[in-house]
């Protein structure tokens, strides 16, 4: 089967919404942990289960967890940062972790990519590539990890209310190795749910490269375009893709494709045709499944999103089975 997966937000947040989203096909739905935890979004949450029970049908919940991934912090307003302008990283409200890193000359990638900033002294960023930063958004050194925990003390709390919330799956962020991976099993049994599906998400080239190892540890293999795109120059990353999805083949172990894959429907009700070949190819590729983020979480078209994604994949996914 086929699963098709939208991500809560803002946007989907009623029960009307997100019964319409399962109307149109969507058997799953991520949280991402980073901006909420399963506290703070009980209301999306209660509203899940009134759609479920609306439409007759459940759905995975997913929880993205914030692992060692790195973000901005909270912004008083949205920042509009200009191509040359010069300000301090403090501004950009920056974990200890982070700040410490830094250093001049590092070519710094905000917001998934789409802000490029370069580090003019140990304070101080000029802004290369600019657009409209929001809180929360990711951050990247290029060409270098900074160290953290892979399980935060927010990732803690999360797994220990997966029953009380009916958590079905777990995502794991920016997973480097099988041993990451181990550890998360060994949280989740700790705290009894060892029966939950684990999705490790492959963002790093040292994720891509030891795929092998990681591959037996998880249930799914995610293919998270967005930072994995930040390593790499993006002419790169389609073959990077086509790797991981082969290795996922020989060893028989699911894996999903995520990132932008609707990204123009934040804002259109409609997609580009490269959107919907991009779908269909990864179906067409043995994906298990597919997912949409800001499109769902933040977009205005939240169902027309999901009809069109589940539309185009299971098309894709019938053409495999003709074709096989």
């Amino acid at each position: 089967m086929l699963e098709i997966f939208g991500t809560i937000g803002p946007a989907c947040s009623d029960r009307d919404t997100l019964a319409a989203m399962i109307t149109e096909g969507m058997t799953g739905i991520r949280l991402n942990c980073s901006h909420a935890g399963l506290q703070e979004s009980r209301e999306m949450l209660m509203h899940l289960r009134q759609a479920e029970a609306e439409t007759g049908k459940k759905v995975d919940l997913m929880i993205d967890l914030q692992g060692p991934e790195t973000r901005i912090g909270v912004l008083k307003e949205p920042l509009f940062l200009s191509r040359g302008e010069i300000i301090p990283a403090e501004m950009l409200c920056l974990s200890d972790a982070v700040s410490a890193a830094l250093m001049p000359e590092d070519r710094i990638l905000l917001d998934d990519g789409k802000i490029l900033a370069e580090m003019t002294d140990e304070n101080h960023m000029q802004i290369i590539r600019g657009g409209m930063l929001q809180s929360r958004k990711s951050i990247k050194i290029e060409g270098r990890t900074i160290d953290t925990p892979i399980l935060t003390e927010q990732d803690l709390r999360n797994i220990s209310l997966i029953r009380e919330y009916g958590v079905t799956s777990v995502m794991q962020p920016f997973v480097h190795s099988g041993s990451d991976l181990r550890r998360v099993r060994s949280v989740l049994k700790e705290h009894g749910c060892g029966d939950v599906r684990l999705f490790a998400k492959i963002e790093t080239e040292e994720g891509a490269s030891d795929i092998a190892s990681i591959i037996p540890e998880c249930d799914t293999v995610v293919i998270a375009r967005g930072d994995l795109g930040n390593c790499m120059p993006l002419w790169k990353l389609p073959a990077v893709q086509k790797e991981i999805s082969h290795a996922c083949l020989q060893q028989n172990r699911p894996f999903m494709v995520v990132t932008q894959m609707l990204t123009s429907m934040i804002d259109s009700p409609v997609p580009t045709r490269a959107e919907v070949s991009d779908i269909f190819n990864a179906a067409v590729d043995g994906a298990s499944s597919v997912m949409v983020t800001n499109e769902t979480a933040v977009g205005k078209y939240p169902a027309e999103v999901i009809h069109y994604l589940s539309m185009t994949a299971c098309e894709g996914f019938h053409y495999r089975k003709k074709c096989l």
